[in-house]
């Protein structure tokens, strides 16, 4: 089973992707604009290499292609200029072409680093690209088809998710596996045909890799990561932040994580490279402690809840989560792990700030519906709803993609839904309604 390795810090925004050019060196790329490389010092320590800050944005893609004796540090060698809106996905042909997806609806293969062939044809923003071969792509979008393409031509449409697919990933032998915001991974033929379908995650799935078992690793909007094997979720490694953006298999089959608390984490099967006991117990701390909004567990009625004794009875299978009255009004979520045969707490349940009355906006029921002054006019009053469970910055992006907003505000939205929506703490707080244009 997999275990905490080590945990490398020095973000201070969102982790959205990771990925590995060894066992001994991982790349991290984050919204505090800054990609960073991490190298081995021990069989379970890295330390801060370097930090590269060419970007003027947040970073939203990664990808390795192996240095050159020219250039051995990572220098910027070439700007790709082509797409006209945020690139949040990237891939490697084995012939060492370039693919890029990006809410403009397309893909851009790039030979030599030159534009080679632009992929038309998505209704929305391509998530996820995977390049199968030099000149055979795959694209994945918010449209919730995937794509395939042969020579710059769209050859076949396959459909399937109910919702955004976020992710590919190559399976050997068999084809490929996605991940989608309707919850669930799905394998793939290469010629289109569903072979299976992966349930177990409770929100958005962003990210899926595939081990050299032929298991899979995914992780998601719903605080963890999810180890499957034969069609099952065998492991369940629960994070210390609501979405964890990224998982990326290195070459021993170690695995590293990304997520909104900045901080890469790699987990091991190993015992050799597991890591510090006191890291271990840290990090099971921090999980413990968790305030966990009750709308992302369901609803809950302390009156009716189990009391501790039901902590004593064995989980029906990997990653149930199950809420308990412990007492003085505190509710905890416990969750089952199958490899210790035990519960452990991954934090308290508790509501938002605010009324617990759900409020409608355009026919749906929301946690909050807040009222933004944008200035300007009589219509400078906009709606912003905002469900607990979802992303502040994925709620952030809706509203400024629907009212035509200058992406500059993106940080203070997303900053003013955290503020106005933080979980409800003992003692007294200061913290007020604030408007984020307005303050």
């Amino acid at each position: 089973m997999y275990r905490l390795e080590s945990s490398l810090l020095g973000h201070d925004q969102d982790v959205r992707a990771v990925s590995a050019l060894s066992n001994d060196l991982v790349l991290s790329a984050a919204r505090d604009k800054t990609v960073r490389s991490w190298k081995r010092t021990g069989p379970n320590s890295f330390e801060l290499n370097h930090t590269f800050t060419f970007h003027d944005h947040f970073i939203n893609a990664l990808t390795t292609i192996p240095s050159s004796l020219e250039h051995p540090n990572g220098d910027p060698l070439y700007t790709l200029v082509g797409h006209t809106e945020n690139v949040c996905a990237l891939d490697v042909s084995p012939g060492g072409d370039i693919v890029s997806g990006s809410w403009d609806k397309k893909a851009i293969v790039w030979k030599n680093y030159q534009k080679a062939y632009v992929l038309t044809g998505h209704e929305a923003a391509v998530w996820g690209v995977l390049a199968l071969d030099d000149d055979v792509i795959l694209t994945a979008s918010a449209d919730k088809t995937i794509r395939l393409w042969k020579h710059g031509k769209q050859v076949q449409i396959i459909r399937g998710h109910t919702d955004v697919v976020r992710s590919l990933a190559k399976v050997p032998g068999v084809g490929f596996v996605s991940s989608s915001n309707d919850g669930t991974l799905r394998v793939w033929s290469l010629e289109g045909e569903c072979l299976q379908e992966l349930h177990g995650h409770t929100s958005f799935v962003y990210s899926v890799d595939v081990l050299s078992t032929g298991e899979f690793v995914s992780s998601g909007e719903d605080r963890t990561v999810r180890i499957w094997k034969d069609g099952e979720c065998v492991q369940t490694l629960q994070q210390p932040c609501i979405s964890v953006w990224t998982v990326s298999v290195l070459p021993n089959d170690d695995i590293a994580v990304g997520g909104s608390d900045a901080t890469v984490r790699l987990y091991t099967r190993s015992a050799e490279r597991f890591a510090l006991a006191e890291d271990q117990k840290a990090l099971d701390e921090v999980l413990a402690s968790q305030s966990i909004p009750s709308n992302q567990l369901g609803d809950v009625n302390k009156e009716k809840l189990p009391g501790p004794d039901a902590l004593l009875t064995p989980g029906k299978k990997e990653g149930q989560v199950i809420m308990v009255n412990a007492g003085n009004g505190t509710v905890e979520a416990h969750q089952w792990n199958s490899s210790t045969h035990n519960w452990t707490k991954i934090g308290e349940v508790v509501g938002g700030v605010g009324s617990d009355k759900k409020q409608i906006y355009e026919g749906v029921e929301y946690d909050h519906v807040f009222d933004i002054d944008i200035g300007g006019g009589p219509n400078a009053m906009l709606k912003l709803p905002y469900n607990l469970n979802q992303n502040p910055y994925d709620a952030a992006q809706k509203f400024v993609t629907r009212h035509e907003l200058s992406q500059g505000f993106l940080d203070q939205i997303a900053d003013f839904i955290t503020t106005n929506t933080k979980p409800a703490e003992i003692g007294p707080s200061t913290t007020q309604y604030q408007d984020p244009f307005t303050g």
